[in-house]
């Protein structure tokens, strides 16, 4: 794919999709989220890779809700994102009681599949940006068998001292990718594509977290029964309990009263039928 600059008709287009996208964002507990379906998702990023736009996508889960609730910044930065999914089921089921419903939950290694999948098919070039060294190169390895014709066109971990960021933003460029996974920590990715966004000059990029792990074997994925009950955290914090105990006892106890407090509360009996 060339890498011109976007003609008029380009950034209409441009201007189309994120004002369609918008029409459609709601606000789940102070967060925006948007309305959108799995397969809605992949056709409107298909359609901002062809149309040579820039998109950065992000996914919300229980514990990024709770950091944006917390820091503004971050906040900030979700909010700008072209592309925010509910990464997680107790955010759907929000969705819905808050009477907003989401169609479905779109986590974040689905989508990350699907959009290796449609490359393989479209040929758009990817990049994989993070976690530890042995594990991207695992990543690399697992979906080049599953798609020998898969384009790769760069990946390197993670880990980099700040005075080579630079560094590591030019080798992204220089390998001209239509697709950028970027496997970091919150709220540390969204900082970083944040703050390189435009001079990365990627079509796609997106935070995927700790899906790199998955793929590469080092750690397992719910089974399925777990997912669709909102499980994932359980399973998760059993493999790695030392790790992951504040995160999910914690977090989702505050979660928890969050959401008491949005349902029950002052301003949820002010906008009850009774009170109109």
């Amino acid at each position: 794919m060339g890498r011109e600059g976007l003609s008029a008709d380009h950034k209409n287009f441009g201007a189309e999709i994120n004002d369609m996208i918008r029409e459609r964002r709601i606000n789940i507990l102070d967060c925006p989220i948007d309305n959108l379906s799995r397969k809605e998702t992949v056709a409107l990023i298909e359609d901002m890779i062809r149309q040579r736009l820039s998109c950065q996508h992000v996914v919300i889960n229980v514990d990024k809700l709770l950091k944006v609730r917390r820091d503004r910044k971050l906040h900030d930065i979700i909010s700008q994102c072209d592309i925010i999914n509910a990464d997680g089921m107790p955010i759907v089921w929000v969705s819905r009681w808050l009477g907003q419903p989401l169609p479905e939950r779109v986590a974040g290694i689905d989508l990350m599949h699907d959009l290796v999948s449609l490359s393989a098919q479209k040929n758009y070039r990817i990049f994989f940006l993070g976690a530890r060294q042995d594990v991207v190169q695992a990543v690399v390895g697992k979906y080049r068998m599953l798609y020998p014709d898969i384009n790769i066109v760069g990946f390197r971990n993670g880990y980099w001292p700040e005075s080579e960021e630079e560094d590591v933003v030019n080798e992204i460029r220089a390998a001209a990718p239509d697709i950028l996974f970027v496997a970091m920590s919150s709220p540390k990715k969204e900082m970083f594509l944040n703050r390189y966004r435009q001079k990365l000059r990627v079509p796609f990029v997106m935070g995927v977290g700790g899906s790199f792990d998955v793929v590469a074997g080092y750690t397992q994925r719910a089974p399925l029964w777990m997912q669709r009950r909102g499980l994932e955290w359980l399973f998760r914090l059993m493999q790695e309990p030392k790790r992951m105990w504040r995160r999910y006892l914690i977090g989702n106890t505050q979660f928890v009263f969050i959401v008491a407090r949005e349902m029950f509360g002052p301003k949820a009996r002010r906008n009850s039928p009774q009170h109109q």
